[in-house]
């Protein structure tokens, strides 16, 4: 299974669209580009495995792998990205405007579901994450 996110970058936020096989999951917020810097900015555009997890924190969720630079990438709930985000990305319902959505819960759950089933069949599952090319 292969997700592709593909991005809007903001001064204030990045925004999102995550399909699998052209159909739409949900949005995603995600903070500036900032060349990757730890704690300030979103990951890098490339390819990842995603894995499940469980944390007494968290419960079961989803961790990106292997991200040059970086560790503990997660998709978890989040609706303003400046706000709550160190790095991860959040799955949102409606993008509200750069790095802002709604809905967040309820994104990820649906995300959750996709993912957990492919998980259960074994079968891998990537991010794909590139730009829309509107810089």
């Amino acid at each position: 299974m292969e997700l592709v996110l593909t991005r809007k970058y903001f001064p204030k936020g990045t925004n999102g669209r995550l399909t699998f096989n052209g159909s739409i999951i949900c949005y995603t917020i995600e903070l500036p580009w900032w060349n990757n810097q730890r704690n300030i900015s979103c990951i890098p555009e490339g390819r990842y495995l995603i894995a499940k997890r469980h944390t007494e924190e968290r419960g079961f969720h989803l961790i990106v792998k292997d991200v040059p630079g970086r560790d503990g990438i997660l998709f978890h709930p989040a609706n303003n990205a400046l706000k709550e985000l160190e790095g991860c990305i959040a799955p949102v319902s409606l993008l509200t405007g750069p790095g802002r959505g709604d809905s967040s819960k309820k994104a990820c759950e649906v995300l959750n579901s996709h993912v957990f089933s492919a998980k259960h069949l074994r079968e891998d599952v990537f991010l794909k994450i590139i730009s829309d090319g509107k810089h």
